[in-house]
């Protein structure tokens, strides 16, 4: 604690000028923090406007890559890839994730030829590619089988890598995923691909955009929350995360990001490892729906947003405002 006292010690001293306060200020944002979601679809020269996310759209892979060098252009070291899977090519097995040529595949490759010095992130997962829209297989009685579920992850993860993906991002919730994962990439030849896992994704209220976006929610049978976190625990929070470095992960996520802002906070106090976060599309609806009714400044509370994160202790955060963030950042 201070030593001394008012008025001897007055703290809007340092607050008095902009280059004082820039001087003293304690974290910056920069677009190097930045990780940019981006949702592709089938087609050539396409953009799907996404109606419950103002500003976000689909691509198709040749747009997707456009928007590759913009990110790139802007400072941004790193894109994360979303597929809207045909409705025709789901199956109750996901078994297109395990397509060499499915969507996100193309995707990955050509943006690694065009851009060859961006960082694309891929999401490990079957809800884009099942039929019921749950991210695991499911039993005739409902339930999500952990085991199962893991052999086409493993798959799904080998397929990404092949392709030239750099991170391999488990967003599952399956238990022990992360260790067959990190085991199969060292033994199949991938031993730089990062995982970053999904340690800490709730079971939110906040994800209803995504699902549009990558056309699950209409298909979604039941919930998720016998696989996803329920959002009034923290310490299993820290058993999730604690689990998944010891499997292998490089880094480790917490999914939503404001709501969840104590868990940043405890992870990285905890095990003092690489912490991102996801600004979930709900977040980032309920920002444009702010500023749209004029409630605040939309550009001071996308600033505001990111620099709690980085605030709790992130090492960077994925957001939809990424890109307009970096440009706003200089």
């Amino acid at each position: 604690m201070p030593s001394a006292s008012y008025p001897a010690l007055r703290l809007r001293r340092t607050r008095a000028s902009a280059w004082s306060r820039a001087m003293h200020a304690e974290h910056r944002l920069h677009p190097s923090d930045l990780i940019w979601p981006l949702f592709v679809t089938e087609g050539k020269q396409v953009e799907e406007p996404i109606a419950s996310l103002p500003g976000v759209s689909r691509w198709s892979v040749d747009r997707v890559v456009e928007r590759a060098r913009d990110a790139r252009d802007a400072g941004i070291p790193c894109i994360a890839l979303f597929p809207n899977t045909q409705p025709e090519r789901r199956s109750d097995d996901g078994q297109e994730a395990l397509n060499p040529d499915n969507l996100m595949c193309r995707a990955i490759r050509a943006i690694k030829d065009a851009v060859p010095d961006i960082g694309v992130l891929t999401d490990v997962a079957l809800d884009p590619y099942t039929a019921h829209g749950q991210d695991g297989l499911v039993d005739d009685r409902g339930r999500i089988l952990n085991d199962q579920t893991i052999d086409v992850l493993v798959g799904q993860s080998l397929n990404q890598a092949a392709a030239g993906a750099d991170i391999i991002a488990p967003s599952d919730m399956m238990d022990g995923r992360v260790g067959v994962i990190r085991a199969a990439l060292e033994q199949s030849g991938h031993q730089d691909v990062q995982i970053m896992a999904y340690a800490a994704k709730y079971a939110s209220a906040f994800y209803g955009p995504f699902r549009d976006a990558v056309g699950s929610r209409g298909l979604l049978k039941g919930d998720k929350k016998t696989y996803q976190m329920d959002p009034s625990n923290a310490e299993e929070a820290l058993r999730e995360v604690a689990l998944d470095l010891a499997e292998g992960a490089d880094s480790v996520m917490v999914k939503p990001g404001l709501p969840y802002l104590d868990i940043v906070r405890a992870v990285k106090d905890r095990f003092a490892v690489p912490v991102f976060a996801y600004q979930v599309s709900g977040e980032y609806a309920m920002i444009e729906a702010a500023a749209a009714a004029g409630a605040g400044d939309r550009d001071a509370l996308i600033l505001e947003t990111l620099m709690s994160f980085r605030r709790a202790g992130c090492t960077g955060v994925l957001t939809y405002h990424a890109l307009h963030a970096a440009r706003l950042m200089g």
